[in-house]
């Protein structure tokens, strides 16, 4: 009872670290960044499938490299991203749910505008990728953009049996989707159906209230990083992801709460089981 309890406080910290603009991808690097972020209290790292010049592809050996690298020097736990806009087709996008490195995947449900480009996300898609992810059981972690998209999904949880708790992030401030606003914060929370949690991703962020509203309002992961933003506070911009997980750390103590580790991240959203 005392360890249910005692994590009722935690929340999981994700670090997104590598920036959809950045066109020099490399492994090494990126592990060095993600190696201080776990020191600094990050429990998963989030990572999308790259080449050399940061493009999406199918081929995972770069990103292979880069997370046995991760692997070697830590137990955070590895998510990948079965998304981002890109003219892949859904079997492509599917590739990191085959290896054996990855733990978790995002999962996307629905189609959304995100700046000029539009992220398509047809419903055969959806369904085809949920299949697969059920099938290498991995955890997904749906990234709703809109209200329609939890509602999406909560028909895809009447018809697919996914291991409980489902974990929604809620993705505020693209241009072209959802503000990142307390009103809109409000409604994506009120979609999250019983039983399900919920994490925020705030997109273009340039100061921490919203993810501290979010906390205080029961949010159970903060993603941070350079594939939303770099932005320390309203005047600094960070060269590494580490200070921005020290501060969502610091935030979370101040709010009188604390990171989870990797082992606990793994048990309570039942990651690998």
């Amino acid at each position: 009872m005392e360890n249910i309890k005692n994590m009722e406080r935690k929340v999981l910290v994700s670090v997104a670290p590598v920036a959809a603009t950045d066109k020099v991808i490399i492994p090494e690097k990126i592990a060095a960044d993600v190696l201080e972020c776990y020191k600094a209290g990050a429990a998963m790292v989030h990572l999308h499938v790259r080449d050399e010049k940061g493009n999406l592809t199918p081929d995972m050996g770069l990103l292979e490299e880069t997370l046995r690298l991760i692997r070697k020097d830590s137990d955070i736990i590895i998510e990948v991203s079965t998304g981002g806009v890109s003219n892949l087709t859904i079997e492509e996008r599917c590739a990191p749910l085959y290896s054996d490195l990855v733990e978790a995947c995002s999962l996307n449900v629905g189609s959304t505008n995100l700046g000029k480009a539009v992220y398509a996300n047809p419903l055969d898609d959806v369904e085809y990728c949920i299949r697969e992810i059920l099938k290498q059981k991995k955890t997904p972690e749906v990234e709703t953009f809109e209200i329609g998209h939890t509602w999406t999904m909560v028909q895809m949880m009447k018809k697919y049996s996914f291991t409980d708790p489902v974990l929604f992030s809620i993705v505020l401030g693209h241009e072209g989707e959802a503000p990142a606003t307390p009103e809109a914060l409000a409604a994506m929370i009120q979609m999250i159906p019983a039983g399900a949690l919920w994490g925020i991703t705030h997109a273009h962020r340039t100061d921490f209230s919203l993810i501290a509203g979010a906390l205080g309002m029961g949010a159970k992961t903060v993603r941070i990083g350079f594939e939303d933003s770099n932005y320390l506070d309203s005047e600094t911009q960070v060269q590494t992801n580490a200070p921005l997980v020290e501060k969502t750390v610091n935030l979370l103590q101040a709010m009188d709460k604390a990171a989870m580790t990797p082992a606990e991240a793994r048990a309570f959203f039942r990651i690998n089981q």
